[in-house]
């Protein structure tokens, strides 16, 4: 048989209608098990290819999921390695679902509005899934007017009455990780936070300054340094909260865990003897850090995977916007704390309801 096999070809072949392989194709469960095993036999020898761009046309579905991250690119490849392991599941959980991935990443210096009118402007995909956005960018805007599915990988500080999401409670997690602090008799806690425009920075700061409170310790502005999810931030960060003396820091992320650790060695001070460190994450350089570090893990690459779920049940209809995933995380204790040195409490879970809806 010469040229294209088409759909017509198949059907001949296996002497059924188009519409059985097209049932076969889309994995209709309405089919015999010999029908489907004959079909599938002769589209196996014939090699065919479903022709996609026909299918979408007919579904008006592209089978493409837009995933939106507006930091720069330098940001993604870094040294950071949280969003290349939500990458990770983001792109496991569509390749199990035969969906195609489109990434959107932002330009060093590119304007915000810029940025979203050339996202909505392609308008490539049935869905999106948006990580790490700032409160005020006009993205949120102009997909909540436009009506598109999407699904945002933090909690939404705008909008939260329409807009799905997939996060921890961060807010929780942060007092855990600063109560565990607390518990091994640290007095000066500091907090390296990430930017306060995005959600998870505001909660993880939340977070310690009720745990402070809980223990009736003054908040102190001087040990709170606002700062970014990066390596170097928190080097720059912790420079700067060594002039107020603190013994302990709760940092935002592993990343910017991983500066502090540097710059209170650079400085001729131990971690933990000197000052012990907590951060957020547990990424795989949590234990590639000297000492190993003490940190909150959640679960970056299920947060993808989860994103990608619900995408797809918006999309099909299944369930209806908003809906707001929290997974669980929980407290991981190596040495940064100074645990075995301060009498070590026992790791425990984060506790937090898995769905709201």
């Amino acid at each position: 048989m010469s040229g294209r096999i088409s759909i017509h070809d198949i059907a001949k072949a296996a002497d059924v209608s188009r519409s059985t392989v097209s049932r076969v194709v889309n994995h209709d469960v309405n089919v015999s098990p010999e029908t489907r095993a004959r079909v599938l036999e002769v589209i196996e020898r014939l090699q065919y290819t479903p022709n996609h761009a026909a299918r979408a046309l007919v579904k008006q579905r592209s089978q493409v999921i837009g995933v939106v991250m507006p930091g720069t690119a330098n940001v993604f490849f870094g040294d950071n390695s949280y969003f290349p392991m939500l990458l990770q599941g983001i792109v496991e959980a569509g390749n199990h679902h035969d969906q195609n991935l489109l990434l959107c990443l932002g330009n060093v210096g590119e304007p915000r509005e810029h940025f979203s009118q050339r996202i909505l402007r392609n308008r490539i995909g049935d869905g999106y899934i948006i990580a790490s956005i700032e409160n005020d960018d006009p993205l949120i805007d102009h997909l909540v007017q436009s009506a598109p599915n999407f699904v945002m990988v933090e909690r939404p500080q705008r909008y939260a009455d329409v807009i799905s999401s997939v996060t921890v409670d961060n807010v929780h997690a942060g007092q855990v990780a600063t109560e565990h602090l607390i518990s091994l008799g640290y007095k000066r806690i500091a907090h390296i936070s990430g930017q306060l425009s995005i959600a998870d920075g505001q909660d993880r700061l939340e977070g310690y300054r009720r745990a402070l409170a809980v223990a009736n310790i003054p908040y102190d502005p001087d040990l709170v340094y606002v700062s970014q999810f990066t390596y170097e931030a928190g080097v720059e960060a912790m420079r700067a909260l060594l002039h107020h003396q603190p013994d302990a820091v709760f940092a935002a992320c592993d990343a910017s865990a991983r500066g502090a650790i540097a710059a209170v060695q650079q400085a001729g001070l131990r971690v933990p003897e000197d000052i012990g460190i907590v951060g957020f994450d547990d990424l795989d350089v949590a234990t590639k850090t000297t000492p190993h570090l003490t940190t909150i893990q959640q679960p970056v690459q299920q947060k993808g995977a989860a994103a990608v779920e619900l995408l797809l049940d918006l999309i099909s209809g299944k369930k209806v916007s908003p809906q707001q995933i929290v997974l669980p995380s929980k407290l991981v204790i190596r040495e940064s704390c100074g645990a075995k040195i301060r009498k070590a409490i026992s790791a425990k879970e984060v506790q937090s309801p898995s769905v709201f809806t």
